[in-house]
């Protein structure tokens, strides 16, 4: 046989078991679509107009991986948004989506090398001991309810476990770094202009209607609204906006060309004015932590006493003037620096009284015991009835002592890991400033949720992940830049 022959016949297969996959996946989206629509009330109506949509979209994705997960990127942002719309559980769209990634690499390495090697890594590594911590969970004995772990687990442990690999196997090039961050500014942007329509213009029917069926308990205050956009709530907004601003004002540093660095510049102070209007006291430990990071890692003397010299500034501001109160933002977010605050004196006594009750359970109460979930299955626990306010308390009331020790331990490596490819392992500078932006903007998300639950929230949890994936990939994103640099020198010279 001849390699021509062979060629043609190996070219006539690969087509054969393309078309066999998109069959595959029409055929199982349809059984799934007849069996909504058999159970379908007011829904059938919308299962009959956007099914078979859904269907053909969904087996494109089976024949393309790398669009399934930037369509992820694109739901994480406003799936939670749309529900107030739509009410729908939309959330469980993410593990469709990670899951669907997944299944259509599997099918594609059949016939190519998708690159499953990259998966194998020390941030995988420590995603999958943290998830596994979360399955030992489920042997916890005084664990009440199974179903609460299911849908909390996802938050807690699943999302990090999923993203991690898949990014390194599907956002491994330079260019997609830098595609996600363009994204990111983008969603930003329309984060900042929607936050800008509810406190000028006035809310739409569905925000307006969340609003009275409970949301303006937290969302209308003594100083006004708390602006939440297209997010979960206002603290969502407010951590997500601090963290944006914090990304895009370092990457706007690093830019030589000054159209790029006035579009990341601009882009950043209106995150910074998005996180001011949300009402979120929390939000501010972003920038605060970012930008101490920051100046340590700028290496320079100069940068790192101006830069400390404007943090004591700012504090001071805070802390010690009431210049500015006449101004509801500015008077909010002074009210985090009053050790006398009300809402830090409840807080203070919530953990305490956690504390009593977390005495004898270093493995904690079980995933799924606080917060929504612990109300919705296990409303007769103490720490149900108790609001943990903090990512951190509630890891420590869910998975105990250890199950903290554990996470801390993975984010201080992660962090740690970080700092050392920024000092050692980046010569090029427009990278450099970015996988310093993202890992700055790592260290605030730590920060805020020590006083929220961002880091387990959409899109906060899905964009560190990825980011941290980026950080970890950066040495490989060193090579590549060396490599183009290297290939240039060698036309210049021919």
């Amino acid at each position: 046989m001849t390699e021509s022959t062979s060629g043609l016949r190996n070219g006539k297969t690969n087509q054969l078991w393309d078309k066999a996959i998109v069959k595959l996946a029409i055929l199982i989206l349809v059984a799934i679509y007849v069996y909504l629509l058999k159970d379908a009330e007011m829904s059938t109506g919308v299962l009959l107009a956007g099914g078979p949509i859904a269907i053909l979209f969904v087996s494109f994705l089976f024949s393309n991986p790398r669009f399934a997960f930037i369509t992820l990127f694109y739901y994480n942002y406003f799936a939670m948004g749309i529900t107030r719309y739509f009410p729908a559980p939309l959330g469980l769209g993410i593990d469709g989506l990670l899951v669907l990634t997944y299944v259509a690499l599997l099918f594609k390495s059949y016939k190519n090398d998708v690159g499953f090697s990259r998966m194998i890594n020390d941030l995988s590594l420590v995603a999958l001991i943290w998830y596994l911590y979360a399955l030992f969970e489920l042997l916890n004995p005084i664990v009440e309810s199974r179903i609460a772990w299911v849908y909390a687990m996802r938050g807690f442990s699943l999302y990090f476990f999923l993203t991690i690999p898949v990014t390194f196997v599907i956002f491994n090039k330079y260019r997609d770094l830098n595609m996600i961050i363009r994204l990111w500014s983008i969603f930003s942007i329309l984060g900042v202009l929607k936050g800008l329509q509810q406190l000028y213009i006035g809310m739409d029917f569905a925000e307006q209607r969340w609003l009275d069926t409970g949301g303006a308990l937290t969302h209308i205050i003594w100083s006004g609204l708390r602006v939440f956009s297209f997010y979960t709530d206002a603290g969502q907004f407010g951590a997500t906006m601090g963290h944006s601003g914090v990304v895009f004002f370092i990457v706007a540093l690093g830019k030589k060309e000054m159209r790029s660095k006035l579009y990341y510049g601009i882009v950043a102070l209106l995150c910074f004015y998005g996180m001011s209007i949300s009402g979120t006291r929390g939000a501010m430990a972003v920038p605060a932590a970012g930008f101490m990071l920051f100046i340590i890692l700028s290496k320079n003397w100069k940068l790192m006493t101006v830069g400390l010299f404007l943090l004591m500034l700012m504090f001071i501001f805070f802390k010690f003037t009431s210049i500015g109160n006449g101004n509801d933002q500015i008077r909010r977010m002074r009210s985090s620096f009053d050790t006398n605050d009300a809402s830090l004196q409840t807080r203070l006594v919530n953990q305490e009284r956690l504390k009593t009750y977390m005495a004898n359970k270093p493995f904690g109460c079980g995933i799924g015991t606080t917060g929504s979930f612990g109300q919705q299955y296990t409303p007769y626990l103490l720490s149900a009835q108790i609001p943990t306010d903090s990512w951190f308390v509630a890891i420590w009331v869910e998975q105990g002592e250890v199950g903290l020790m554990l996470h801390i331990s993975i984010l201080v490596y992660c962090l740690l890991r970080g700092i050392w490819i920024v000092f050692f392992r980046i010569k090029d500078r427009e990278l450099s400033f970015k996988i310093t932006a993202l890992l700055c903007g790592y260290i605030g998300i730590i920060g805020a949720s020590y006083g929220n639950t961002v880091l387990g929230q959409l899109p906060t949890s899905l964009i560190t992940y990825m980011s941290l994936s980026f950080i970890f990939m950066a040495p490989l994103f060193q090579r590549e830049i060396d490599e183009e640099n290297a290939r240039k020198e060698l036309l210049i010279q021919d």
